[in-house]
């Protein structure tokens, strides 16, 4: 005989699945998403963006690291002849492609990965804060992601202090520049709805008086 499945247990599994397969529906909200772009597509534009970036950068590095590596390793027998300077700058071509293609790929894994944790920060924030989107959040996920990134590196305390501090200022700025952007569309942050309502109900005071 064949076992049945409780039908509890079927529906929570299948609700379980839906869930992972339908990932981005855990942060739908009512207000408008950052940039302009859904949570769902914009994931993947940043973290591509980001592994392209990474990869490009990495390639150059590496492949200008590894030319040099084979060149101090062959100064004392450079060739003597043209099919030897054939042979040696083609050889060198090759390793240099071979470690420009080796750091690439490792600066674009790791720079991909920090802007999908660093995305995933930012909407988890968020949807703690019940939609409200403006630079508070991204600072919290900016320092966030500096102090795991400083305890999976095992940064002593001043370097993790130093990365804490650059995540900071990068998160903040990238966070009002966000807000100006928003408030540019007509989406102004509640942040400043605040301020501008405490003016205005001060200049009202004033003028009754």
């Amino acid at each position: 005989m064949e076992a049945n499945h409780p039908p509890s247990t079927d529906s929570r599994h299948n609700s379980i699945v839906l869930k992972i397969v339908h990932w981005d529906k855990l942060f739908e909200s009512d207000s408008p998403p950052r940039l302009g772009i859904e949570f769902g597509k914009r994931l993947p534009y940043a973290t591509i963006s980001a592994f392209s970036t990474g990869l490009a950068l990495g390639y150059y590095h590496g492949s200008k690291k590894a030319g040099l590596v084979f060149r101090a390793e062959n100064a004392h027998r450079f060739p003597t002849t043209s099919t030897g300077w054939f042979q040696y700058h083609k050889t060198k071509n090759y390793v240099g492609v071979v470690g420009g293609v080796k750091d690439g790929m490792k600066m674009g894994f790791k720079l991909g990965a920090g802007a999908l944790a660093f995305c995933l920060f930012e909407e988890t924030v968020d949807y703690a804060r019940h939609d409200k989107r403006d630079f508070l959040s991204t600072v919290t996920a900016g320092l966030s992601f500096s102090g795991i990134y400083s305890l999976l590196a095992r940064h002593d305390v001043y370097t993790a202090a130093r990365t804490a501090k650059l995540g900071l200022k990068l998160s903040l700025t990238y966070g009002l520049l966000q807000d100006t952007l928003e408030a540019l569309k007509g989406n102004r942050p509640a942040y400043v709805d605040f301020f501008l309502g405490n003016r205005r109900s001060k200049v009202d005071k004033e003028g009754s008086i």
